[in-house]
């Protein structure tokens, strides 16, 4: 089955075209490098918690929403290359600093057992 890697990241609200722009830009690369496809959903009903919640795991301002994310890959292998290739790319150090507090970003690679 595919291997997945996720990622939830908060971005300020007024980042949001930056963001897509950028995002858009990163999963051209990341495809290049073997993802089969990637994901960027913008929060929207993503209520707060008080002992759980998307955002008090990343510490969400009151003028940031989550971003929640996932990149599909062929296998673990694959994503290990593919990722290393795309970090070490020079068309990612062109795009500039990423959009988003990358400090609270949470992420991990995950293998894949229902895909219903």
């Amino acid at each position: 089955m595919d291997y997945i890697d996720g990622f939830v990241v908060p971005v300020a609200l007024a980042n949001k075209a930056n963001y897509v722009r950028f995002a858009q830009e990163a999963a051209l690369l990341i495809r290049e490098h073997g993802a089969k496809r990637v994901v960027e959903c913008w929060g929207d009903d993503v209520p707060p918690g008080k002992l759980t919640s998307f955002p008090l795991a990343v510490q969400c301002k009151a003028d940031e929403t989550v971003v929640f994310s996932w990149i599909t890959w062929p296998s673990r292998a694959v994503r290990d290359a593919g990722m290393a290739a795309f970090m070490k790319d020079p068309r990612m150090a062109a795009m500039g600093e990423m959009p988003f507090d990358g400090k609270r970003m949470i992420f991990g690679g995950f293998q894949m057992v229902v895909n219903a």
